[in-house]
């Protein structure tokens, strides 16, 4: 079964749009069934949207089981996936003309060894973005929020009130910062026993 964006399998018979199970947010579930794919089944991401193709035939059950099961192939995908430098300014362009009107243009962003406590930075005066190599296997939402967040401060120094209705137009914001604090919390756990190099 792939994850991957399909070749033409048909026209869809049907479209249906839900919510992901157990989520929240705008993020939209649309399943296409066709009638001429027979026992594949593929997704893949659409901006906000993920698309998860199906063969006709297939019940509500099956259907419900094969999206949770594609999600997860898809999130998996995405937390090994690391983009490069390049791929990062071209990123962070896409997400300055969607959430800020394209008014943050960086010079340059690029991945750095040398932040271990901030997840990144920005230099206005330059226009350059650095991200922690940290956040490198996180969610691809995770690392657009923190290309929001430092693309925003090109906009508004600190953290005030204009930043952060700057940061509201990306919809996964809450989400995003949520699991960076999950991160963080999670690291200062003790480690179990047996489990620390001695």
């Amino acid at each position: 079964m792939s994850a991957d964006p399909p070749h033409r399998a048909g026209k869809p018979q049907r479209s249906t749009t839900s919510q992901p199970p157990g989520g929240s947010g705008p993020n939209t579930i649309e399943v296409r069934r066709s009638t001429r794919r027979r026992r594949t089944v593929s997704a893949y991401r659409e901006g906000d949207r993920t698309v998860v193709l199906i063969p006709a035939r297939m019940s509500a059950a099956e259907e419900q089981r094969w999206v949770t099961v594609m999600l997860g192939k898809l999130a998996a995908q995405e937390s090994r996936r690391v983009l490069g430098d390049a791929e990062l300014v071209e990123r962070a362009g896409r997400l300055s003309a969607q959430y800020l009107g394209g008014r943050a243009r960086p010079a340059s962003v690029r991945w750095v060894t040398n932040q271990n406590t901030r997840w990144g930075s920005c230099t206005p005066a330059e226009g350059s973005i650095r991200l922690s190599h940290r956040l490198q296997g996180m969610p691809e939402y995770v690392v657009d929020y923190v290309l929001c967040h430092e693309l925003a401060h090109l906009l508004v120094p600190g953290h005030g009130p204009d930043f952060w209705r700057l940061l509201e137009a990306y919809p996964r914001t809450e989400r995003a910062r949520g699991y960076l604090e999950g991160v963080v919390a999670a690291a200062r756990l003790p480690h179990p026993p047996g489990t620390q190099e001695e």
